[in-house]
């Protein structure tokens, strides 16, 4: 790898050699590029459920249900009964399936608030707005914040983090990681709900309805941990970023001209205000349907706001509102939007990308139903949990476990919703099993898929970020921009595990109506 000149011709980079770790990364590059595409290797999954359920159909595959006592057996989904089967019922497989219209219908606001520009004007309004001994903290804020339009937030955060860092005499490649590692690293860690939060508990949902099938997920199952999780990772961010990458990147000396659009035009801040005063006046009307007693949001019989209530029950179509009522005042205030044919124009661009998850969400949604038929999932996680109960590998040394397990997935398939559609229906079921809520299992799934994102080539955005990198040091390499980004993995993970220990000694709730046990 050739060292990059100037500014990283220091120490830190003259022994950056292509030492084991550097050759692990080619190993994991390498191997994720041989990879097919998720798409392809869903198709590949399902046929092998379905030979799987062959081959444990006819060799009488069986094992018992410790809930009810009776035995749960293998069902052969190739013999006759099975193949029509499939054929009739593939169409309500597909529409059956949870994670569809709920991401859909999320999409439609998060998505106008994108292709309006209201994400990227709220982002650079408060990231050159805020005080030099508060910048750092308020570009982790914003990252983890932003992750609930995560497209636009990788895009649109770190070249402005870096113009902030270059504007205040310290190093532009720093506040690039800074801004990406926030959005990645930080995915799982919020103040609001996002469209993460309803595709995930879609997949646990269909996961855990293995074992119970009345089990209903809710989108706010970990809303507790995710808020605590953000207050955890920003002082844990700005560490990493002015004590070791800082340092390590030295000061700056190559002269860069990068394009970077920064301060917001008349239209722009027009448009955040129509914004602001709209998201306020919604936030005003949800509180009044919420909090006073008998509100309309509530249960009304047991008056609770989180069991079985209106607000709980239409958590999605708020989500929805949220996003799509400041992103419509935007688009008018800035301009953006002139009539009900741009509104049209924008919602039809915003759902255009769409398109490669309603064809993963075909594929998964007759793969996690195949499984489910097959009944391979139960008997896995019946068997699973007897051997680690056997072995004595329970409680938080098997979750800490489970986390590194999924960071290291990760490497390899760095999308959320793929890897939870294929780990949810084993783990989840297995987690039962040995009374760990699926609210529980998912948590810890979340921070293993988050902490190595930021490092992952796998995620789409990764070449995106060296893009940017290459503007302020034309021979920045691969493996110089991850060893800027590693320690924002090394330093999620510790804490972050850390806090998923005490969350876990405590036996602390994780979200509205949710507990680590489910005989809580």
């Amino acid at each position: 790898m050739n060292v990059p000149e100037g500014q990283l011709e220091n120490k830190h980079a003259q022994t950056n050699k292509r030492g084991l770790f550097n050759k692990f990364l080619d190993w994991v590059e390498r191997s994720g590029n041989k990879l097919p595409d998720v798409l392809t290797l869903f198709a590949i999954f399902t046929g092998m459920i379905l030979l799987a359920s062959f081959i444990a159909g006819k060799l009488g595959w069986s094992a018992e249900n410790p809930a009810d006592g009776k035995t749960v057996t293998a069902v052969n989904l190739l013999d006759g009964q099975g193949i029509v089967r499939i054929l009739t019922e593939m169409v309500n497989n597909f529409m059956a399936f949870p994670p569809l219209g709920l991401v859909l219908v999320v999409m439609l606001g998060v998505g106008l608030a994108e292709s309006t520009g209201l994400v990227s004007a709220f982002m650079r309004k408060v990231v050159l707005a805020s005080p030099k001994v508060l910048i750092l903290p308020i570009i982790v804020f914003i990252g983890i914040f932003g992750n609930a339009a995560a497209d636009a937030a990788l895009i649109v955060l770190p070249p402005i983090a870096a113009l902030v860092f270059m504007t205040m005499g310290r190093h532009p490649i720093a506040g690039l990681a800074l801004g990406y590692a926030s959005v990645a690293g930080g995915f799982s860690a919020n103040l609001i709900l996002s469209m993460l939060d309803v595709l995930l508990a879609g997949f646990t949902e269909s996961s855990a309805q293995i074992v119970d099938k009345n089990y209903e997920a809710n989108p706010a199952m970990n809303y507790y941990f995710l808020i605590a999780s953000t207050f955890v990772l920003v002082p844990v961010a700005v560490f990493v970023c002015s004590k070791i990458v800082e340092p390590r990147l030295g000061e700056y000396t190559l002269n860069a001209k990068v394009e970077t659009k920064s301060k917001l035009t008349d239209h722009e801040r027009r448009g955040l205000v129509w914004a602001g005063v709209s998201i306020t006046l919604f936030i005003a009307l949800l509180c009044y349907l919420t909090i006073p007693e008998n509100a309309l949001l509530r249960n009304a019989e047991t008056e609770s706001l989180v069991e079985d209530s209106p607000f709980m029950n239409g958590i999605v179509p708020i989500m929805l509102f949220f996003f799509f009522l400041p992103a419509l005042f935007y688009g008018i205030g800035a301009k953006e939007i002139k009539s009900d044919k741009d509104v049209a124009e924008h919602l039809t661009k915003a759902m255009a990308g769409m398109g490669y998850y309603i064809v993963l969400a075909f594929i998964a949604a007759q793969m996690i139903t195949y499984f489910n038929w097959s009944n391979l999932g139960t008997i896995i996680a019946i068997k699973g949990a007897d051997l680690l109960q056997s072995t004595g590998m329970t409680g938080l040394p098997l979750l800490v476990a489970f986390i590194l397990f999924c960071a290291l997935v990760n490497l390899l398939i760095a999308s959320s919703s793929a890897k939870w559609a294929l780990l949810g229906p084993v783990f989840v079921p297995m987690f039962m099993y040995l009374d760990y809520s699926p609210a529980f299992t998912q948590m810890g799934y979340r921070i293993g898929d988050s902490i190595t994102n930021a490092v992952t080539p796998m995620l789409p955005y990764f070449a995106i970020l060296l893009t940017f990198a290459k503007k302020y040091d034309p021979k920045m390499g691969v493996g110089t921009l991850i060893s800027v980004l590693l320690p924002y993995t090394i330093g999620f993970a510790i804490f972050w595990t850390i806090l998923f220990a005490i969350w876990y000694m405590l036996g602390l709730p994780l979200g509205p109506g949710e507990y680590i046990h489910l005989n809580k």
